[in-house]
């Protein structure tokens, strides 16, 4: 099909794999860089998520206090990931499916661009039976 009015040097498709390959390896370098970001994200969220359970099992033991739960907390995420992400844990006692139990919270920035991100933007909670001694 002839077309009208376009040049004839126009007509021809040379060079269009540049073009292409330009547009496609933008494309996947996106979304090569979208995927390693959430797994960055995941392995954050899951070590202070897992630090949280841990502290707030030791601090629900019954040689200890809630003071060592968090601060377990707070060691564990420090060595796994960064003093950073350890700023603001908190524990307290109340009820968690009708038993008296231990609760560690953790609020931690949320990476969005490689570890830069919104400041307490990941909220994780970990809970545990109370031990109590008879």
């Amino acid at each position: 099909m002839a077309l009208l009015g376009v040049p004839a040097r126009w007509r021809h498709d040379d060079g269009s794999a540049v073009a292409e390959f330009a547009m496609v390896g933008g494309l996947l370098t996106v979304l090569t860089l979208s995927v390693i970001q959430l797994g960055l994200v995941l392995h954050i969220r899951n070590t202070v998520l897992d630090a949280a359970a841990e502290g707030a099992r030791y601090g629900a033991l019954a040689d200890s206090s809630l003071s060592d739960g968090v601060a377990r907390t707070r060691d564990l995420i420090t060595v796994a990931i960064g003093a950073s992400y350890a700023r603001d844990v908190t524990a307290s006692y109340g009820s968690y499916l009708g038993h008296p139990s231990a609760t560690v919270t953790v609020r931690t920035p949320l990476p969005l661009i490689g570890l830069v991100g919104i400041d307490d933007g990941l909220e994780v909670v970990g809970h545990a039976a109370v031990e109590e001694l008879e």
